[in-house]
């Protein structure tokens, strides 16, 4: 996606698309620089009008995917707090020993 991106940056900033410029993106991003992914983008991006391709959802926008990361850390958050509901039921069921709760230290390694 890396290699998207800088082409986009490239588009918004008025600059044209070529390997150099992609290249310096990546490079001043210090992201790791694979020539041939390079090449094969520039490549398939030279008949490719980007603004259309951008209006008609071809090309995924970053922001998309910021949504979808969204959408999977209040997933995340969802499961901690049935698995923490689970905890305390189960620490509920551990304190029915017996004990009324008067055991000290012991209750704590018993």
């Amino acid at each position: 996606m890396k290699y998207i991106y800088a082409a986009m940056i490239l588009h918004n900033t008025d600059r044209e698309i070529n390997e150099q410029n992609v290249r310096d993106i990546l490079e001043a991003a210090d992201a790791e620089v694979n020539e041939h992914r390079i090449t094969a983008l520039v490549e398939s991006l030279n008949d490719v009008d980007i603004e259309e391709a951008i209006e008609n959802n071809q090309l995924q926008v970053p922001q998309q995917t910021t949504e979808t990361h969204e959408e999977t850390e209040e997933e995340s958050e969802e499961e901690n707090e049935d698995e923490h509901e689970e905890e305390k039921t189960e620490e509920d069921e551990e304190d029915d020993d017996g004990m009324d709760g008067d055991g000290g230290l012991g209750e704590l390694f018993g």
